[in-house]
């Protein structure tokens, strides 16, 4: 049903927990995966270029293992809108995402609401 499937992912507990789901499913469809790591410019998190490498090859390596072709692509920007551009690059047919939680007070938006919002194709977003 999902020939190509996006999974961007972060260095967050639940971003590694989604994993198993797109494993899954990946394995199920024969889908084709691409796993995406952003970094925003500005962001104070402690995302160097060498952890976010380690990240997405120690992911890349765990998808391979379980059976699921993918490859791995690094970007700089705001995570939504990159994860948005990248699925619209590729033609992917969905996007696997976790999500950090329901915001509460409403003052911001979440990246996957946002992504939601602006996806050129269908997102499962796994809580």
């Amino acid at each position: 049903m999902f020939e190509t499937i996006l999974f961007p992912i972060d260095q967050s507990r639940q971003a590694i927990e989604t994993a198993c789901k797109a494993l899954e499913l990946a394995r199920k469809d024969g889908s084709h995966l691409t796993i995406l790591s952003v970094v925003e410019p500005d962001s104070a998190e402690v995302n160097t270029s060498e952890s976010v490498s380690a990240l997405l090859a120690s992911v890349r390596e765990k998808f391979e293992q379980g059976g699921v072709s993918c490859d791995a692509i690094e970007r700089k920007g705001k995570p939504a809108f990159v994860i948005c551009d990248v699925a619209d690059e590729l033609n992917v047919d969905l996007i696997i995402m976790g999500t950090r939680g329901i915001n509460i007070e409403g003052k911001t938006e979440s990246t996957a609401s946002k992504v939601i919002q602006l996806a050129p194709c269908p997102v499962l977003v796994v809580p």
